[in-house]
């Protein structure tokens, strides 16, 4: 389940906040601050003083923080990227929002390929979750909210990407097939499939994914339109051919 595209992905911040400060305030460095003036005092006093140094350098990151890499965590970690890219979709904000749901979709497969998850498709691990064991096993409850998070970030993506100026329908494509994969009947991934299909040229399948969400939405005049789109090029291309053939 490989997903980035730099052309399409949108700067967001990492969510990781400084912990610099909290390090310099705790009571064992300032204490480090004044040592005494014995020979070994000043040995472990230089030793805490790189110590420190390398945390600024690293942002503090040499601290021992407590664990944020259980599954709660990461299905929280996930289900609040997803939250945070629906907002930026809402306010028009596509890019960003690209963003916010590849965060989402990392926390999540990241989490799957510890656990071991034969559906991967990326071989290293993630570097977001490197201290979960392999032993460890999600609820029902946690794996039914990552794969509607999973589900939810596809067919997101493939809104976003068709909002931009310059659609790349190949990757529209991707997403909503890695969705109907798990969720055949999916209105939405049907539909774009079947957009994406149109503008790709492959107007049988175009037509063949439209009539399926109609199945699904027969009202729907975006879906109507497009199957009539859909028809009009089959029936144009026909008769060119027959043109071509005499």
């Amino acid at each position: 389940m490989s997903v980035i595209q730099a052309a399409h992905d949108g700067r967001v911040d990492s969510g990781k906040g400084s912990h610099t400060d909290n390090a310099c305030g705790s009571p064992r460095l300032q204490q480090c601050a004044h040592p005494p003036n014995s020979s070994s005092s000043r040995t472990k006093d230089a030793r805490y003083q790189q110590q420190l140094q390398q945390q600024k350098h690293h942002g503090g990151s040499m601290l021992k923080q407590p664990s944020y890499n259980e599954p709660a965590d990461v299905v929280r970690r996930a289900l609040d990227f997803k939250s945070q890219g629906t907002q930026c979709y809402k306010d028009k904000k596509y890019r960003e929002a690209i963003g916010k749901y590849h965060r989402a979709l990392l926390e999540i497969k990241g989490l799957c390929r510890v656990l071991g998850d034969p559906d991967t498709s990326s071989k290293s691990p993630s570097s977001l979750l490197p201290t979960i064991s392999k032993s460890t096993t999600l609820t029902d409850e946690q794996k039914g909210a990552m794969e509607n998070a999973e589900l939810e970030c596809y067919n997101s993506l493939a809104a976003c990407l068709l909002q931009m100026e310059l659609v790349n329908y190949e990757r529209v494509k991707e997403y909503c097939l890695k969705v109907l994969n798990k969720e055949g009947k999916n209105f939405k991934a049907l539909y774009r499939s079947g957009v994406a299909y149109y503008h790709l040229g492959d107007f049988q399948k175009a037509l063949y994914y439209l009539k399926e969400s109609h199945k699904q939405e027969p009202s729907d005049t975006n879906v109507i339109r497009y199957i009539q789109l859909t028809e009009m090029k089959i029936r144009r291309n026909a008769q060119r051919e027959k043109k071509e053939a005499t």
